[in-house]
């Protein structure tokens, strides 16, 4: 069962790494929580080494950019590790034979950017393409948006590489939008091959366990807001994990029974509930 705390200082001392999600809770996509500033000045005074664990699919440098552009001492993490750095780290090591691909962003000019380095090409022609890279989508996104990409992609059998597998991501005042990992979902449900790098699939957090150089992983507290990515990867790793009610799960959870309906919604999913909930990053 859940155990529902006060703080995170409360359990702060039980572990030697506690790694944080970006999107709901640090900051909603276009703010800092103020409480996720506060409690990040508790947490370096702690001896626990901090990390950022997150599915975004740019890489790593932006990402710190984002967040120190938002009020956060970027110094105070120890590392910072995306999905879109997870995936660009494979195509550095040459796994990937993949030598063109066509991009979907939520900004121009994305794709190029994560892309420096790599003897990867970036075309706006499907026909040039070898598979079709999923990094990010426009916020008023339909899941059908991109049917005239993924249908001749299905057609040409090009598989799928998503560096963003959320399915939902909040935005400021209270609101969601869809993320790029409904549409990984879409296009697998056509019958495409899907390649997904991210919360919750093991390698992205034994890179973590190795950036920080921290074990046995059951030393390791990974904070995030859903069940699907941060919680259920948290477990599969082996980590411990806290479950931040204020994020995608929000509609689902009443303060006043907070722990009964994590529990409920857990099951229902078919995820694993977390060791630790609160209501925000406190």
């Amino acid at each position: 069962m859940t155990q529902v705390i006060d703080s995170i200082g409360a359990i702060a001392d039980r572990f030697d790494a506690i790694v944080l999600d970006q999107w709901g809770v640090l900051h909603d996509g276009h703010a800092a929580y103020p409480s996720a500033l506060a409690t990040l000045d508790m947490l370096r005074a702690s001896s626990a080494k901090i990390g950022v664990l997150s599915n975004s699919g740019k890489r790593a440098a932006p990402n710190v950019d984002r967040i120190a552009r938002m009020g956060f001492d970027t110094a105070a993490f120890d590392c910072l590790m995306t999905s879109g750095e997870a995936l660009w780290q494979h195509f550095v090591s040459g796994t990937a034979t993949v030598k063109s691909v066509l991009p979907i962003t939520g900004s121009a000019g994305d794709a190029e950017r994560w892309a420096g380095g790599l003897s990867l090409t970036v075309t706006g022609d499907i026909a040039d393409a070898d598979a079709v890279l999923l990094m990010g989508l426009p916020d008023d996104s339909a899941v059908d948006a991109y049917d005239d990409i993924l249908h001749p992609a299905l057609a040409l059998e090009l598989p799928l590489y998503c560096s963003n597998p959320d399915f939902t991501s909040p935005r400021g005042g209270g609101s969601y939008v869809m993320s790029p990992g409904a549409l990984a979902r879409r296009y697998r449900d056509m019958g495409g091959e899907v390649h997904l790098y991210g919360k919750p699939y093991r390698p992205i957090f034994s890179a973590m366990e190795t950036a920080l150089d921290c074990f046995p992983p059951s030393r390791i507290l990974m904070v995030g807001d859903s069940l699907h990515h941060d919680i259920l990867g948290a477990q599969t790793a082996g980590w411990a994990s806290l479950l931040i009610c204020a994020g995608v799960h929000a509609p689902q959870i009443r303060p006043q029974s907070a722990e009964t309906d994590i529990a409920l919604l857990a099951k229902a999913e078919g995820v694993p509930a977390p060791d630790f909930s609160l209501p925000d990053l406190r």
